[in-house]
């Protein structure tokens, strides 16, 4: 449920590179985990040297800088500086913007609280931080819409990372089925592009402990 680390396990398998995936609860602040990341958030990747490359953004220029940039024109980065600037701006977006204003919240109320003892924040979901959640979803979808309509992928002309930070972060709403796809129907068409791409099978099998996904979340065509 944690739109970075889904944006991260994308990239992972879109430039075919293996990883040894383990769940990590950040609410228990476990000491172990504070040495690797002092900010105690999620995703962390340990790369081949044993030290901690920590947050979506970094792992993602990571990636790039050691594998992207080998793959030519499967590279998820533009060449071009004024397109890679675009990219990033819109990774930002998803992965900050919608993934705080709407994502996380809707996650931790729905889903963590759920998980967490009492004494770790636990509890019954707080309705009108839902209320707010949605609400600020609604503008979020429509930009979407406006990007999938304007453009052939999200940043520009080809694939990008935007499309996958957009990607990592809409699952986890659809998942939950806070999203609205006849509301969006230009988003709905570039989200089923990306869906059906292999990298994001092990996403699609994925199931929270007792929150089953919306009955259309699994479906190609949906």
């Amino acid at each position: 449920m944690s739109a970075g680390s889904r944006y991260v396990r994308l990239l992972l398998a879109e430039y075919g590179q293996s990883a040894e995936f383990i769940e990590e609860k950040p609410w228990e602040r476990r000491p172990e985990f504070l040495k690797l990341n002092p900010a105690g958030s999620l995703p962390v990747l340990m790369i081949s040297d044993g030290s901690p490359a920590c947050g979506p953004f970094v792992i993602g220029e990571y990636l790039d800088e050691t594998v992207g940039a080998m793959k030519r024109d499967r590279r998820l980065m533009p060449e071009n500086s004024a397109a890679r600037a675009e990219t990033r701006r819109l990774v930002e977006w998803f992965l900050l913007k919608l993934d705080g204003e709407v994502t996380r919240y809707l996650v931790h109320e729905r889903v963590f609280k759920q998980l967490m003892r009492n004494d770790e924040g636990g509890g019954s979901p707080d309705s009108s931080t839902i209320r707010a959640a949605r609400s600020n979803l609604k503008a979020h979808a429509k930009y979407l819409n406006l990007l999938a309509a304007s453009r052939d992928w999200i940043a520009g002309s080809d694939i990008s990372c935007a499309d996958i930070a957009a990607a990592a972060t809409i699952s986890v709403l659809d998942y939950l089925g806070e999203m609205h796809w006849d509301e969006i129907p230009a988003a709905k068409d570039w989200y089923a592009r990306v869906k059906s791409r292999p990298s994001f099978r092990p996403l699609l099998g994925d199931v929270v402990r007792g929150l089953p996904p919306s009955s259309h979340y699994v479906d190609l065509d949906f």
